[in-house]
This record gives C-alpha cells, structure tokens and sequence, in this order.
C-alpha cells in the first residue's frame, strides 16, 4: 500500500475559467494547492495554454503535473448528444482534432509532461459494432504518436462501463500499444448513469494513471444527466476511493475537476478539505 497524500492534489486549469496566466496562477493559489491539470486546448470558454505560463506557475511553485486535450464539435447538451459528438468518433471533425492532438502532444514534450488526458469518445460495447474498428484506429494514431513524443494517453471514463473500457485496453495491448492508461472520474460514471464508480476502480485501478475529483447524484430521470455537486455532498464513497488507489500504489493526481457552481474556488476549498479528511 502506498500513502496517499494531500501534495498529490491539484485542479484542473479549465475549471477555474481563467483570463490568464497571471490569473490562473493567483486561482490556483486561493485554492490552496500547488499541482494543476493544464488544459493544451481551447475547451469549454478556456482559453488552453497561454505563453510562459509553465514558467510563471513554476515562480510561484505550482508545478504542471499532466495535460488535456479536447475535441471540437462535441455538444454536452444530454448525454445522447455528446454520445454522437464526442470524441474523435465524428468523421467531419477528425482531421482537425488529429491536428489539436498533434499540437497538444508537441506542447506535453516541450513542458515535460508524462500524460495527457482526453475523452475518446463513446467505447462501442462490442467489437463487431461498426464504429469499433474507426474508433479504435484513431486512438491507436494519437497514442502511436503521442508515443513518438514520450507521452502516455489516458482515456477519460464517461460513457463506457468499466468492463468496456478494459475490453478496450485490452485490445490495444493485443495491437502492441503499451502507452494508453486511464483518467479515473467517477462522477462521470454517476452523471451518465453508467456505472457504479466504486466497482469501476476496483477494475480498473491497475490501468489508473490519474484522477479526477468530482462528485454528483445520479438522474431520476433516464436520458438525462445527473447533477455535479460539490465533492463530499455526492454519491462518491471518497474513503473507499483512496484506499483503493492506496491499495494499487497510485502515485499520480487527485485533480478536482468542477464544472458547474458559482464560486468555483470556494466548492473546489469545500472538496480539498473532505478529501484531506479520508486520505490515507
């Protein structure tokens, strides 16, 4: 078992909707951690990266410790939508979220980075699905040239239950691609009324790089999305969480990510402090 540690916390730069590099960093500070998931690309109304800013965050002793890239043209209106939008599944996008995959690769190298984390889209349950062979060729590209980078890519959960996502991974290792990992969120198996997240960890933990905090209530209503709220007032069983990580020797990021709420910064304080609480 590896000890679990409040320096592994950090936050997503996306969530703090930033207008800069000056105000990332002092965002990221009134959050009172010192590790960020930085978004590579234009995603939700942020802007991606923003010149120097590895730099100026390393003055004030916040390191970058993984990246993000995300897909045009996805549409998170319901959870049907983004199933036909997300991704690298939708053909009249792929040449420009190849190029958006090539730049964020380029930019990992250049700062250093391990991994960046994407949402590859909806996982076809099985591979006689027709999408399947598309989808799982495009991912082979990024992840061979990500390769070519020194860059691990993690898949993001959402749509996919564990057992799909880990016949996914397995089908790459079978196609002698080593460098794919996952990015665990547990309140995007709860929003998509998907999976149990619990269960899904204990899967899939020995795949897990990297992890997003974030917590939700799961839909009363099917077809449309659970509601994200703040971490430790959610479904999210957070000390069962960390000691399965624990138990793994997970050594990457607990990265809040919010995406909803008012006062980002005061939920994200709220979530740091319930976490501190259970780790191990």
């Amino acid at each position: 078992m590896t000890t679990q540690r409040a320096e592994q916390i950090g936050v997503c730069s996306w969530s703090l909707q930033s207008t800069g590099a000056e105000d990332l960093r002092d965002k990221v500070k009134a959050v009172g951690v010192a590790t960020v998931q930085l978004g590579l690309t234009a995603h939700r109304g942020d802007h991606g990266v923003w010149t120097g800013v590895q730099e100026l965050l390393g003055e004030a002793g916040i390191s970058i410790a993984s990246g993000m890239f995300s897909t045009i043209g996805e549409d998170y209106s319901t959870p049907a939508a983004i199933k036909v939008t997300g991704g690298v599944v939708p053909d009249q996008h792929w040449d420009e979220n190849w190029e958006l995959a090539k730049g964020a690769a380029a930019t990992a190298q250049e700062m250093g980075l391990p991994y960046v984390m994407t949402h590859a889209g909806f996982l076809p349950h099985e591979p006689s699905d027709p999408d399947f062979e598309k989808l799982i060729g495009r991912v082979i590209k990024i992840a061979r040239m990500f390769a070519d980078h020194g860059v691990t890519l993690n898949l993001e959960t959402g749509q996919e239950s564990a057992e799909t996502l880990l016949a996914f991974i397995g089908e790459l290792r079978a196609r002698d691609v080593t460098n794919v990992a996952v990015n665990f969120d547990p309140a995007n198996m709860i929003m998509y009324d998907m999976d149990e997240p619990i269960a899904a960890l204990r899967q899939l933990a020995p795949h897990v790089l990297g992890v997003h905090v974030k917590d939700a209530r799961r839909t009363k209503v099917k077809g449309e999305w659970g509601d994200e709220v703040v971490v430790g007032t959610g479904e999210v069983d957070w000390q069962a969480f960390v000691q399965i990580l624990a138990d793994a020797d997970f050594e990457g990021g607990y990265i809040f990510e919010r995406e909803a709420g008012d006062d980002r910064i005061e939920d994200i304080r709220q979530g740091v402090a319930a976490l501190e609480a259970v780790l191990l």
